[in-house]
């Protein structure tokens, strides 16, 4: 299997090969459907003045005049009238020229053999060194016709040129070939670490580091990488944590009920005893059945399952029932609670909403301070309702902030040990409120207390 540096240099230069041919079939079509006549005519025209300054001083010596053009820039090749032809300048690679085409100019007519010579390669026409790629024109001198034939002597005008295009077109293709070869490495690269770091990340590292630090698109893409994978870190993080914790929150109440079965065997426990017992086999059965269906309706959740009924609904009036539900929790711990519930109608589903006030209540009372406050609010603006619970409870730590919302993540064991929770409960409701297009935001300074921002569509689809 090829690299992708292999098979980048082979796709460059295989670019380079397909538009340099695209480029001389244009270039070739062009010089033989544009200059080439272009160039017959100019040289027809200079072989007609050359002619024309001959026949109107036959004083000059034709042979001495002939010479001194050639030695300028051009071949040349005159026929006298008896047939007989002499060569002036550079002598031609191919002399053949055909005794009719001779006749012909001879007898007055033009000859165009730069326009008519074959069309075979590359501006053939141009360079060819054949006496047939020339121009005749007759040339009457002392009252006698010759045929003179011109062309440009391409040798003696771009010699020079020859050999630096030459060395041009072969610099330009080394260099080319060169820069290819080091800039693929340096796009290549990246990659190669970005391949590294991905195998590495398949074997559970997820310490990966990727020392790029450019700004184009493969910086995005090890930007994005990296941060792929200390999500995945975070993830795997979690799935040890969710591992360890629902076994200690499965493991803790079967040991409880395991333990209190084992004391209700005994004949010794009187009946006192016995429903002391009882009553706690029971609140760890609930606390487990509670554990249960929180699971479930988080499954639930992240399956994006059809599990809402939206239905219009009064808000307000559905947050003061929760509230008298739990008005003598609130009066037993002394908590001053105060409200403000206007009737605001909403879309939503009831049932799942009413499972977001009751975990954001409960919470405010459990970790409230004696004799501490709650306010609840309902604000509507622009088409949204804005729910607030603010407590003067323990607060969190800036560093408890972010993770809240985490399965199973109970905020400072050492001072939480002691209240009950599976901490499921706000990760439930991030995903409630997720699901009616909605979010949530936390306010919290430690010891002085939190406060909750739900931010709901009035219309949610």
């Amino acid at each position: 299997m090829k690299s992708l540096y292999v098979k980048f240099i082979v796709i460059t230069v295989g670019i380079m090969m397909l538009s340099s041919t695209t480029a001389f079939i244009v270039s070739n079509v062009y010089y033989q459907q544009k200059l080439k006549p272009y160039n017959d005519q100019k040289n027809t025209k200079i072989a007609q003045d050359i002619a024309t300054f001959a026949g109107k001083h036959s004083e000059i010596d034709l042979n001495d005049y002939l010479e001194s053009i050639s030695a300028i820039g051009y071949q040349i090749y005159l026929v006298d009238p008896n047939g007989k032809g002499t060569f002036f300048g550079a002598t031609f690679r191919d002399k053949h020229l055909t005794h009719a085409t001779v006749e012909r100019v001879l007898t007055g007519n033009v000859y165009h053999g730069i326009l008519n010579f074959p069309r075979k390669t590359f501006v053939t026409g141009f360079f060819a060194n054949e006496l047939k790629n020339t121009i005749g024109v007759p040339l009457t001198y002392k009252g006698n016709i010759y045929a003179l034939f011109i062309r440009p002597d391409i040798k003696l005008l771009f010699n020079e040129m020859h050999f630096l295009f030459a060395w041009m077109l072969g610099l330009s293709i080394f260099l080319s070939i060169v820069l290819v070869v080091f800039s693929t490495k340096y796009l290549v690269r990246p990659i190669s670490k970005l391949t590294n770091a991905t195998k590495s990340l398949a074997r559970g590292n997820f310490n990966v580091k990727l020392d790029i630090t450019r700004h184009d698109e493969l910086g995005e893409l090890s930007h994005s990488f990296l941060q792929m994978a200390r999500k995945l870190e975070q993830m795997d993080e979690m799935r040890k944590e969710f591992i360890s914790n629902i076994s200690h929150d499965i493991q803790s109440p079967l040991s409880n009920i395991k333990g209190y079965i084992n004391l209700l065997e005994k004949n010794t426990i009187s009946q006192v005893e016995r429903s002391g017992y009882i009553s706690i086999i029971n609140a760890e059965i609930k606390r487990l059945s509670t554990l249960t269906k929180q699971l479930l309706l988080l499954a639930s959740l992240d399956r994006n399952e059809d599990i809402m009924k939206k239905k219009r609904f009064n808000l307000g009036r559905q947050i003061k029932e929760l509230v008298r539900s739990y008005q003598w929790i609130i009066g037993d711990k002394e908590i001053m609670l105060s409200y403000s519930l206007p009737d605001i109608e909403i879309t939503g589903d009831p049932s799942l909403l009413n499972t977001v006030w009751d975990n954001l209540l409960t919470n405010a009372i459990k970790y409230n301070q004696p004799n501490g406050t709650i306010e609840i609010l309902i604000e509507e603006k622009d088409k949204t309702v804005f729910v607030t619970f603010k407590d003067t409870g323990i607060g969190l730590k800036e560093t408890e902030i972010d993770r809240i919302f985490d399965r199973f993540y109970r905020a400072d064991l050492a001072r939480t040990r002691t209240t009950e929770g599976t901490g499921l409960g706000l990760s439930i409701v991030a995903a409630i409120v997720k699901l009616h297009n909605g979010n949530i935001r936390v306010f919290s300074k430690e010891n002085e207390g939190t406060t909750f921002v739900v931010r709901l569509p009035m219309h949610s689809n």
